[in-house]
Protein backbone atom coordinates (compact mmCIF):
# COMPACT_ATOMS: atom_id res chain seq x y z
CA UNK A 1 0.00 0.00 0.00
CA UNK A 2 0.96 3.58 -1.09
CA UNK A 3 0.31 6.64 0.22
CA UNK A 4 -0.61 9.75 -2.26
CA UNK A 5 0.22 12.35 0.19
CA UNK A 6 2.37 10.71 2.81
CA UNK A 7 3.26 14.00 4.55
CA UNK A 8 -0.04 14.39 6.29
CA UNK A 9 0.66 11.19 7.87
CA UNK A 10 2.54 13.23 10.38
CA UNK A 11 -1.13 14.48 11.81
CA UNK A 12 -0.95 11.14 13.48
CA UNK A 13 1.60 12.89 15.95
CA UNK A 14 -1.69 14.88 17.69
CA UNK A 15 -3.42 11.88 18.30
CA UNK A 16 -2.04 11.60 22.40
CA UNK A 17 -2.66 14.95 22.93
CA UNK A 18 -6.32 15.30 21.64
CA UNK A 19 -6.80 11.52 23.39
CA UNK A 20 -5.57 13.67 26.88
CA UNK A 21 -7.26 16.42 26.19
CA UNK A 22 -10.35 14.91 25.79
CA UNK A 23 -9.94 12.52 28.81
CA UNK A 24 -8.84 15.52 30.96
CA UNK A 25 -12.14 17.55 29.91
CA UNK A 26 -14.22 14.55 30.56
CA UNK A 27 -12.51 14.80 34.06
CA UNK A 28 -13.61 17.99 35.15
CA UNK A 29 -16.65 17.44 37.48
CA UNK A 30 -20.28 17.88 35.87
CA UNK A 31 -22.23 18.16 39.74
CA UNK A 32 -21.23 21.22 42.32
CA UNK A 33 -21.05 19.06 45.82
CA UNK A 34 -19.62 20.66 49.10
CA UNK A 35 -17.95 17.28 49.89
CA UNK A 36 -17.12 14.58 47.31
CA UNK A 37 -15.29 12.27 49.34
CA UNK A 38 -19.12 10.22 50.29
CA UNK A 39 -19.61 9.86 46.19
CA UNK A 40 -15.98 8.65 45.97
CA UNK A 41 -16.95 5.58 48.09
CA UNK A 42 -19.73 4.34 45.64
CA UNK A 43 -18.84 1.44 43.93
CA UNK A 44 -18.22 2.02 40.39
CA UNK A 45 -20.71 0.77 37.51
CA UNK A 46 -20.05 -0.60 34.11
CA UNK A 47 -21.33 3.11 33.20
CA UNK A 48 -18.12 4.46 34.82
CA UNK A 49 -15.78 1.97 33.35
CA UNK A 50 -16.90 2.85 29.53
CA UNK A 51 -16.56 6.22 30.18
CA UNK A 52 -13.22 6.11 30.10
CA UNK A 53 -12.71 4.70 26.62
CA UNK A 54 -14.76 7.40 25.14
CA UNK A 55 -11.18 9.63 24.35
CA UNK A 56 -9.52 6.36 23.05
CA UNK A 57 -12.82 5.75 20.36
CA UNK A 58 -12.41 9.35 19.74
CA UNK A 59 -8.17 9.22 19.15
CA UNK A 60 -9.32 6.39 16.90
CA UNK A 61 -11.77 8.20 14.62
CA UNK A 62 -9.34 10.89 14.51
CA UNK A 63 -6.31 8.40 13.15
CA UNK A 64 -8.49 7.01 10.66
CA UNK A 65 -9.37 10.16 8.88
CA UNK A 66 -5.74 11.58 8.86
CA UNK A 67 -5.02 8.00 7.02
CA UNK A 68 -7.76 8.72 4.61
CA UNK A 69 -6.56 11.95 4.07
CA UNK A 70 -2.62 10.68 3.22
CA UNK A 71 -5.10 8.67 0.01
CA UNK A 72 -3.92 5.43 0.68
CA UNK A 73 -3.92 3.41 -2.72
CA UNK A 74 -2.98 -0.37 -3.73
CA UNK A 75 -0.73 -0.35 -6.82
CA UNK A 76 -1.18 -3.45 -9.74
CA UNK A 77 1.64 -3.46 -11.61
CA UNK A 78 1.41 -4.70 -15.74
CA UNK A 79 4.02 -5.27 -17.79
CA UNK A 80 4.11 -5.11 -21.49
CA UNK A 81 6.64 -7.09 -22.94
CA UNK A 82 8.01 -6.29 -27.11
CA UNK A 83 10.07 -9.31 -28.34
CA UNK A 84 11.31 -10.63 -31.48
CA UNK A 85 9.75 -13.51 -32.17
CA UNK A 86 12.24 -16.64 -33.03
CA UNK A 87 11.24 -19.72 -34.46
CA UNK A 88 13.96 -22.60 -34.40
CA UNK A 89 14.58 -25.94 -36.27
CA UNK A 90 16.99 -27.95 -34.58
CA UNK A 91 18.09 -30.45 -37.03
CA UNK A 92 19.94 -33.81 -35.70
CA UNK A 93 22.10 -36.43 -37.27
CA UNK A 94 20.73 -40.15 -36.50
CA UNK A 95 22.80 -42.14 -38.48
CA UNK A 96 24.52 -45.22 -37.15
CA UNK A 97 28.06 -43.41 -36.82
CA UNK A 98 26.41 -41.40 -34.11
CA UNK A 99 27.18 -44.45 -31.53
CA UNK A 100 31.06 -43.26 -31.31
CA UNK A 101 31.98 -42.48 -28.14
CA UNK A 102 34.09 -40.03 -28.38
CA UNK A 103 32.33 -37.53 -26.91
CA UNK A 104 32.16 -38.85 -23.11
CA UNK A 105 32.32 -36.51 -20.60
CA UNK A 106 33.55 -36.57 -16.66
CA UNK A 107 33.66 -40.42 -16.54
CA UNK A 108 30.27 -41.00 -18.34
CA UNK A 109 30.16 -42.33 -21.23
CA UNK A 110 27.91 -40.90 -23.97
CA UNK A 111 28.05 -41.40 -27.64
CA UNK A 112 27.54 -38.69 -30.25
CA UNK A 113 23.57 -38.84 -29.81
CA UNK A 114 23.56 -39.02 -26.24
CA UNK A 115 26.05 -36.02 -25.50
CA UNK A 116 24.38 -33.65 -28.18
CA UNK A 117 20.88 -34.49 -26.70
CA UNK A 118 21.46 -33.40 -22.79
CA UNK A 119 23.62 -30.61 -24.51
CA UNK A 120 19.91 -29.43 -27.12
CA UNK A 121 18.12 -30.12 -24.19
CA UNK A 122 19.60 -27.69 -21.71
CA UNK A 123 19.31 -25.23 -25.27
CA UNK A 124 15.36 -25.96 -25.54
CA UNK A 125 14.88 -25.25 -21.83
CA UNK A 126 17.09 -21.60 -21.96
CA UNK A 127 14.71 -20.31 -24.77
CA UNK A 128 11.23 -19.84 -23.52
CA UNK A 129 9.95 -17.27 -25.61
CA UNK A 130 11.09 -18.85 -28.90
CA UNK A 131 8.81 -21.47 -31.14
CA UNK A 132 11.15 -24.97 -31.76
CA UNK A 133 11.16 -27.73 -33.85
CA UNK A 134 12.92 -31.04 -33.96
CA UNK A 135 13.77 -32.87 -37.28
CA UNK A 136 15.67 -36.03 -37.02
CA UNK A 137 17.50 -37.15 -40.29
CA UNK A 138 19.82 -39.99 -41.94
CA UNK A 139 18.76 -41.41 -44.87
CA UNK A 140 15.52 -39.73 -44.86
CA UNK A 141 14.43 -36.78 -43.05
CA UNK A 142 11.74 -37.54 -39.79
CA UNK A 143 9.94 -34.40 -37.74
CA UNK A 144 10.01 -35.39 -34.41
CA UNK A 145 8.31 -32.21 -33.44
CA UNK A 146 7.09 -29.26 -35.57
CA UNK A 147 7.44 -25.44 -33.97
CA UNK A 148 5.79 -25.22 -30.51
CA UNK A 149 6.08 -23.29 -27.47
CA UNK A 150 5.36 -26.99 -25.32
CA UNK A 151 9.13 -27.22 -24.63
CA UNK A 152 8.11 -29.82 -22.12
CA UNK A 153 6.79 -31.96 -24.12
CA UNK A 154 9.69 -31.32 -27.03
CA UNK A 155 12.37 -32.29 -24.48
CA UNK A 156 10.38 -35.65 -24.09
CA UNK A 157 10.27 -35.99 -27.50
CA UNK A 158 14.14 -35.49 -27.84
CA UNK A 159 15.09 -37.93 -25.46
CA UNK A 160 12.98 -40.53 -27.76
CA UNK A 161 14.78 -40.45 -30.75
CA UNK A 162 17.66 -42.84 -30.85
CA UNK A 163 20.70 -44.37 -33.77
CA UNK A 164 18.81 -46.41 -36.09
CA UNK A 165 15.16 -45.44 -35.72
CA UNK A 166 15.41 -44.69 -39.72
CA UNK A 167 17.24 -46.33 -42.62
CA UNK A 168 20.89 -45.39 -41.99
CA UNK A 169 22.76 -42.40 -44.18
CA UNK A 170 23.82 -39.18 -44.01
CA UNK A 171 21.22 -36.96 -46.07
CA UNK A 172 22.21 -33.99 -45.40
CA UNK A 173 20.25 -31.84 -48.43
CA UNK A 174 16.85 -33.66 -47.71
CA UNK A 175 18.02 -32.93 -43.65
CA UNK A 176 17.96 -29.06 -44.08
CA UNK A 177 14.71 -29.02 -46.79
CA UNK A 178 12.93 -30.89 -44.47
CA UNK A 179 13.52 -27.95 -42.06
CA UNK A 180 13.02 -25.44 -44.12
CA UNK A 181 9.83 -27.02 -44.62
CA UNK A 182 9.16 -26.10 -41.06
CA UNK A 183 9.76 -22.49 -41.48
CA UNK A 184 8.38 -21.94 -44.93
CA UNK A 185 5.36 -20.33 -43.74
CA UNK A 186 7.03 -18.75 -40.51
CA UNK A 187 6.42 -15.10 -39.58
CA UNK A 188 8.64 -14.86 -37.29
CA UNK A 189 11.48 -11.94 -37.18
CA UNK A 190 13.92 -14.34 -37.45
CA UNK A 191 13.90 -18.26 -38.72
CA UNK A 192 16.92 -20.05 -37.72
CA UNK A 193 17.74 -24.20 -38.51
CA UNK A 194 21.24 -25.74 -36.47
CA UNK A 195 22.30 -28.47 -37.83
CA UNK A 196 24.61 -31.08 -35.86
CA UNK A 197 25.90 -33.98 -38.04
CA UNK A 198 29.27 -36.32 -37.63
CA UNK A 199 29.67 -36.88 -41.28
CA UNK A 200 29.57 -36.45 -45.03
CA UNK A 201 26.72 -36.40 -47.04
CA UNK A 202 25.89 -39.76 -49.21
CA UNK A 203 22.39 -39.92 -49.44
CA UNK A 204 19.48 -37.94 -50.43
CA UNK A 205 17.59 -36.02 -53.55
CA UNK A 206 19.02 -32.58 -52.81
CA UNK A 207 22.35 -31.58 -52.47
CA UNK A 208 23.58 -29.25 -49.32
CA UNK A 209 24.84 -26.67 -51.40
CA UNK A 210 20.77 -26.65 -53.48
CA UNK A 211 19.19 -26.67 -49.94
CA UNK A 212 21.37 -23.83 -48.50
CA UNK A 213 20.44 -21.85 -51.09
CA UNK A 214 16.68 -22.56 -50.61
CA UNK A 215 17.10 -21.39 -47.44
CA UNK A 216 18.95 -18.24 -48.29
CA UNK A 217 16.22 -17.32 -50.44
CA UNK A 218 13.38 -17.75 -47.84
CA UNK A 219 15.23 -15.71 -45.14
CA UNK A 220 16.91 -18.60 -43.13
CA UNK A 221 19.93 -19.00 -41.17
CA UNK A 222 21.36 -22.16 -41.23
CA UNK A 223 24.05 -22.66 -38.17
CA UNK A 224 26.12 -25.88 -38.71
CA UNK A 225 27.96 -27.83 -36.22
CA UNK A 226 29.93 -30.57 -36.72
CA UNK A 227 30.51 -33.46 -33.79
CA UNK A 228 33.11 -35.49 -33.06
CA UNK A 229 36.55 -36.21 -33.69
CA UNK A 230 38.82 -37.61 -36.53
CA UNK A 231 40.34 -40.48 -37.09
CA UNK A 232 39.65 -43.68 -35.53
CA UNK A 233 37.10 -43.69 -32.86
CA UNK A 234 35.66 -46.49 -30.64
CA UNK A 235 31.95 -47.41 -30.94
CA UNK A 236 29.77 -50.18 -30.65
CA UNK A 237 28.73 -52.73 -33.44
CA UNK A 238 26.10 -56.22 -33.11
CA UNK A 239 28.06 -59.34 -34.28
CA UNK A 240 26.51 -61.71 -36.07
CA UNK A 241 25.59 -63.54 -32.43
CA UNK A 242 23.48 -60.24 -31.76
CA UNK A 243 26.74 -59.50 -29.22
CA UNK A 244 27.53 -55.43 -28.68
CA UNK A 245 31.40 -55.62 -29.11
CA UNK A 246 33.31 -52.37 -29.61
CA UNK A 247 35.68 -51.40 -33.19
CA UNK A 248 37.54 -48.38 -33.79
CA UNK A 249 36.07 -47.05 -36.95
CA UNK A 250 37.39 -44.07 -39.10
CA UNK A 251 35.63 -41.06 -38.80
CA UNK A 252 35.41 -37.74 -40.39
CA UNK A 253 33.47 -34.37 -41.08
CA UNK A 254 32.65 -32.41 -43.98
CA UNK A 255 33.92 -29.21 -42.25
CA UNK A 256 34.15 -27.40 -45.95
CA UNK A 257 30.76 -28.24 -47.10
CA UNK A 258 29.34 -27.33 -43.46
CA UNK A 259 31.14 -23.91 -43.57
CA UNK A 260 29.88 -23.59 -46.96
CA UNK A 261 25.78 -24.16 -45.98
CA UNK A 262 26.68 -21.54 -43.31
CA UNK A 263 28.24 -19.05 -45.39
CA UNK A 264 25.59 -19.14 -48.21
CA UNK A 265 22.98 -18.49 -45.49
CA UNK A 266 24.42 -16.16 -43.26
CA UNK A 267 25.10 -18.11 -40.34
CA UNK A 268 28.28 -20.07 -38.55
CA UNK A 269 30.24 -23.43 -38.89
CA UNK A 270 31.21 -24.71 -36.12
CA UNK A 271 33.16 -27.65 -34.79
CA UNK A 272 32.68 -29.81 -31.48
CA UNK A 273 35.31 -32.61 -31.06
CA UNK A 274 34.32 -32.89 -27.33
CA UNK A 275 31.51 -32.32 -24.72
CA UNK A 276 33.26 -29.35 -23.71
CA UNK A 277 33.50 -28.10 -26.93
CA UNK A 278 30.06 -28.98 -27.84
CA UNK A 279 28.68 -27.33 -24.45
CA UNK A 280 30.41 -24.06 -25.57
CA UNK A 281 28.92 -24.10 -29.51
CA UNK A 282 25.02 -24.07 -28.43
CA UNK A 283 25.76 -21.63 -25.49
CA UNK A 284 27.40 -19.38 -28.15
CA UNK A 285 23.95 -20.03 -30.24
CA UNK A 286 22.34 -19.25 -27.62
CA UNK A 287 24.06 -16.19 -27.61
CA UNK A 288 24.07 -15.12 -31.00
CA UNK A 289 20.20 -15.45 -31.25
CA UNK A 290 19.29 -14.05 -27.97
CA UNK A 291 15.89 -12.79 -28.52
CA UNK A 292 15.61 -9.56 -27.19
CA UNK A 293 12.91 -7.99 -24.88
CA UNK A 294 11.86 -4.21 -24.40
CA UNK A 295 9.76 -4.11 -21.37
CA UNK A 296 7.49 -1.67 -20.08
CA UNK A 297 5.93 -0.96 -16.38
CA UNK A 298 2.35 0.29 -15.73
CA UNK A 299 0.92 0.22 -12.53
CA UNK A 300 -2.40 0.74 -12.00
CA UNK A 301 -3.49 2.34 -8.83
CA UNK A 302 -7.09 1.46 -6.74
CA UNK A 303 -7.87 3.99 -3.91
CA UNK A 304 -8.36 2.29 -0.50
CA UNK A 305 -9.01 5.99 1.52
CA UNK A 306 -13.04 4.80 1.49
CA UNK A 307 -12.84 2.43 4.20
CA UNK A 308 -10.67 4.52 6.50
CA UNK A 309 -13.01 7.78 6.25
CA UNK A 310 -16.18 5.54 7.12
CA UNK A 311 -14.84 4.06 9.88
CA UNK A 312 -13.36 7.42 11.39
CA UNK A 313 -16.52 8.86 11.11
CA UNK A 314 -18.54 5.76 12.83
CA UNK A 315 -15.49 6.41 15.76
CA UNK A 316 -16.25 9.78 15.60
CA UNK A 317 -19.81 9.60 15.65
CA UNK A 318 -20.05 6.75 18.09
CA UNK A 319 -18.07 8.44 20.86
CA UNK A 320 -19.97 11.81 20.00
CA UNK A 321 -23.54 9.76 20.66
CA UNK A 322 -22.38 7.77 23.74
CA UNK A 323 -21.23 11.15 25.12
CA UNK A 324 -24.95 12.94 25.33
CA UNK A 325 -26.18 9.35 27.21
CA UNK A 326 -25.24 8.61 30.73
CA UNK A 327 -22.26 7.02 29.88
CA UNK A 328 -20.90 11.10 29.01
CA UNK A 329 -22.69 12.60 31.68
CA UNK A 330 -21.55 10.80 34.53
CA UNK A 331 -19.43 12.59 37.34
Amino acid sequence: MRFQYPWLLLLLLLTPGLVFLRAWRRRRPSLSFSDGAALGRLPATWAVRVQRFLPVVFGLGFACLVVALARPRTGLEENLVRAEVRDIVLLVDVSTSMRAEDLSAAGRRLDRLAAAKEVIERFIKGRRDDRIALVAFSALPYTVSPLTLDHGWLVRQLSRIETGMIEDGTAIGDGIASAVNRLRESRAASKVVVLLTDGFSNRGVLTPESAARVARALGIRIHTVGAGGSGPVRAPIRDAAGEVRYVLQESGIDEAGLAAIADTTGGRYFRAADFAALEEVYARIDTMEKTRIDVRDYTRYEERFAPFAILGLVFLLGERLLSLTRLGRLP
